[in-house]
């Protein structure tokens, strides 16, 4: 049987058994911060395993993708030198979600393992836990006692963490010595008897103090590997001679045009074998959003390239050539894995870059280490120093240094290295500290309620106060979190004020940073106001972030994952995972998608619901590393396109953010670039740039103007039709003046001709038997505009009324009965004109 009918015999097997057959999850599971890559099968049912999550079947099937690369499954070392370990495989397995259980399990793979694929029976053992009497009386229907083991935890009992859903497994294991007499060498880890099925029986609940409770349901979760089960099939010695492998191992013959023997000594075959396996990696990575960076997984997946290219090199190879694979790889795994085919550009890129960015370096380290060794006389062993200075100046991964040393048979000083690290890392945070002017938070046990989703003032008891840092049991105010900066604002003690310069967060305190040393005493109440303007800016700009995310992923692909962004009042950034610069053209498509969201003014709502919840939503964008509560905020952009997990603060209707315009686009890191953009208020500032820019280039002034004419016309337009919308609010707050509604108010339009038209659409509205007085300040001076239903005319004049509260504020002004406007110079009463003397003008005219 091929590799091809193994796995479809498989699926087609559980599915006569009324399994659900699903698709694999990604190897990158953006749903699951606690994960670097997918390292299971049984990773996408965790939340049904925690009790959290169900599923509409209750019996499902998959070969699901994995990597094993970091952590307690870390076995990079023995891939391409043993004949069964592998970074990226795939495990074929089953489950059954409080349905079947050991009896059918065992059952089942029995049946598929000797009647379906004709496995020798006299070869096959199985392993049971130490006390679970149910599986080895199972397993004597089909085996003799000789052939079935019992062990303890660490080979027969599985377990989910140091709490929760676990129980005993039970292995299958196959005996590929010559003779068949292997039975003393089960979960000896000899490479003639590998294990190639473990069938484990969820039953018990392992709670804080270690003890085991038994489960209301119990479930089974299996996982077969399937590179193992191939080899066993096809009859082959090792899994890279099955062919799974072989295509790949060929074209990496071919290429450097020596012969592949399957000798497990040959330092040429090994290094087939290695380059076969790390394609595979790199490739279902990347295809799947994650790509070799400095940091989490990114830095895992450069570690391995790099391994890769310095098995190439022995090989021969000096440029690229790890890209080359591809195509053979999709001819081997495409059609069971689509995503490889979809993203074959971007992996082809990203390889290819990422190899010659090493390879720049590789010979130059290369020649250091030589050095080095050379220079070692009796040590026999490469100091951390030297190790440091290879990882640091050339880029060499300590475990690269280390596959160099053992060809060498010498060591290497980790411990000395991580010293090193140690050391590097404190200076980045000693100077980062510097550079930001980080304080010391307090360590103080106190709780702050958070109010700022619904009011941006509100009273508060102060809990704690050390010079100028205080906490409060309530504050409206942001504390820096997600990308998005803090408040700003002031806090009242009484008559004394103080200015809040920056908020933090501390445990479950906020904390708030002040411009002075704090005078006040524990338990004092203080009026809490957070600085209205720059709050809505930094909210525009929150909200547009969401919007250019998907536009981005829509335009550029669907890799696109965030790598980090910055919110602030003035500009929004944000990094995403991609090989090369984003063009011209398709920033101008982001920026029409993201305008064309604006426009439509679509409702931004936040959904409060549990995280499980969230993680069962394919829909919602979640990110690794990102640390999230038992409780998650989803902000909803129209549940088609944006629906992403966020604290940030956000407007209530993407109307509000008025224009979206990108400033610049460049690359921070291999493989990472960078889109700032601004918005609303953001955009008038980045237009006196471009003007002052401009200025330098005379001979296209007029193109410049015309342009910045154009887009303040469409931003007057949107803001124009937001005011609108809100005319509906306004006439519901008139109030009476006799028997005339009256309604007055201050208002944030650019122009007089702005607020003119919005003054008069007010008129329209209301229809009859209102007056409506509105002002804007500009600068130190204010104008007006009052506006008289047509019913009203006769007996009140707009231009009489308008020339009266011009007056008031040492000013003058007239124009039609129905319409008119006036300037005033005294600022300090347009308040008191507002809400009462124009009342009193109202009823002397009359």
């Amino acid at each position: 049987m091929t590799s091809k009918e193994i796995r479809q015999s498989f699926l087609d097997f559980f599915k006569s058994k009324s399994h659900t057959i699903v698709p694999s999850a990604p190897v990158v599971p953006h749903g699951d911060p606690t994960l670097l890559f997918t390292n299971a099968g049984m990773n996408q049912f965790k939340d049904v395993f925690l009790g959290a999550g169900t599923r509409d079947y209750s019996r499902a099937a998959d070969t699901q993708k994995c990597i094993r690369v970091s952590g307690k499954h870390n076995d990079l070392e023995e891939v391409g030198v043993d004949t069964y370990h592998h970074t990226l495989f795939e495990m074929l397995g089953n489950w059954s979600f409080g349905d079947y259980y050991k009896k059918e399990a065992i059952a089942w793979s029995w049946e598929l393992l000797t009647e379906v694929w004709k496995l020798p029976k006299e070869r096959l053992y199985a392993t049971v836990y130490e006390t679970d009497d149910e599986s080895y009386e199972i397993w004597k229907q089909y085996l003799p006692e000789s052939r079935i083991q019992r062990f303890g935890d660490k080979d027969n009992f599985w377990e989910m963490g140091e709490t929760g859903p676990c129980g005993p497994c039970s292995e299958i294991h196959f005996d590929g010595t010559p003779d068949g007499t292997g039975g003393p060498l089960v979960n000896a880890s000899d490479p003639q008897v590998i294990e190639i099925w473990n069938l484990v029986f969820i039953q018990f609940n392992r709670k804080l103090d270690g003890s085991l409770e038994p489960l209301k349901s119990t479930h089974v979760d299996t996982g077969m590997g399937f590179e193992r089960v191939v080899r066993v099939i096809q009859g082959k010695s090792s899994n890279y001679d099955t062919d799974v492998f072989m295509p790949i191992i060929n074209k990496i013959a071919e290429l450097c045009g020596k012969k592949y023997t399957g000798e497990m000594e040959s330092k040429d075959d090994i290094a087939m074998r290695v380059i076969a396996d790390h394609i595979r990696t790199l490739s279902f990575s990347i295809a799947d959003g994650a790509f070799p960076g400095n940091e989490g997984r990114g830095y895992v997946l450069r570690r391995i390239l790099r391994r890769a290219s310095r098995f190439a090199r022995n090989l021969g190879f000096k440029e690229p050539v790890l890209y080359k694979l591809l195509p053979t790889l999709i001819d081997t795994l495409g059609d069971v894995f689509g995503e490889l085919i979809v993203q074959q550009s971007i992996i082809e890129k990203v390889i290819k870059g990422e190899e010659e960015s090493f390879l720049q370096t590789l010979e130059n380290g290369l020649e250091k280490i030589n050095e080095i060794v050379s220079n070692l006389g009796s040590e026999k062993q490469i100091s951390g120093a030297d190790a440091f200075l290879l990882y640091d100046t050339f880029g060499f991964p300590l475990d690269l240094t280390e596959l160099i040393a053992r060809e060498n048979n010498i060591g290497v000083d980790t411990a000395g290295f991580t010293k090193f690290m140690a050391e590097q890392k404190e200076r980045s945070r000693s100077a980062r500290k510097k550079t930001n002017q980080e304080v010391e938070l307090p360590m103080f046990d106190g709780v702050s309620e958070f109010l700022g989703y619904e009011t941006l003032i509100a009273e508060g008891k102060l809990l704690f106060a050390e010079e100028n840092k205080a906490i409060f049991d309530k504050t409206p105010f942001y504390a820096e979190s997600g990308g998005q900066v803090s408040d700003t604002g002031r806090i009242i003690f009484g008559g004394t004020e103080y200015k809040v310069e920056d908020v933090k967060k501390s445990g479950s305190s906020i904390v708030h940073i002040l411009d002075r040393n704090i005078e006040a005493l524990i338990g004092d109440t203080a009026l809490l106001e957070v600085e209205k303007t720059r709050r809505k800016l930094i909210s525009s700009n929150h909200s547009a972030t969401h919007l250019m995310h998907e536009a981005i992923r829509m335009t550029v692909g669907e890799h696109i994952q965030q790598q980090g962004s910055l919110v602030n009042d003035e500009y929004l950034r944000f990094d995403f995972n991609h090989y090369e610069k984003v063009s011209n053209e398709q920033i101008e498509q982001i920026e029409q998608i993201v305008n064309e969201k604006i426009r439509e003014n679509i409702p931004v709502v936040t959904n409060v619901i549990p995280l499980e919840e969230a993680r069962k939503n394919s829909k919602i964008k979640m990110y690794f590393g990102d640390k999230y509560g038992d409780i998650v905020r989803a902000v909803v952009i129209d549940d088609k396109y944006s629906v992403e997990l966020c604290g940030g603060t956000h407007v209530s209707q993407t109307g509000e953010i008025a224009y979206f315009k990108v400033k610049s686009e460049s690359s921070v890191a291999s493989g990472i670039r960078r889109i700032e953009a601004v918005t609303g208020a953001g955009f008038d500032n980045y237009l006196v740039e471009v003007n002052n820019k401009f200025n330098l280039h005379i001979a296209k002034e007029q193109e410049l103007t015309d342009l910045v004419k154009k887009l303040e016309r469409e931003i007057s337009k949107i803001k124009s039709q937001n005011l609108l919308q809100d005319a509906d609010s306004i006439l519901s707050d008139s109030k009476k003046i006799g028997e005339v509604n009256y309604i007055g108010k201050i208002l944030e339009v650019e122009s007089l001709d702005q607020l003119r038209d919005f003054t008069d659409s007010i008129r329209m509205k209301a229809a009859t038997n209102t007056i409506i007085l509105t002002a804007i300040k500009v600068e130190d001076k204010v104008q007006l505009c009052v506006a008289v239903t047509d019913d009203l005319i006769k007996k009140y004049q707009a231009g009489k009324l308008i020339s009266e509260a011009a007056k008031y504020l040492g000013g003058g002004g007239g124009g039609k009965p129905h319409l008119a406007t006036a300037g005033g110079k005294d600022l300090s009463k347009l308040d008191d004109l507002i809400n009462s003397e124009f009342g009193k003008i109202i009823t002397s005219v009359n």
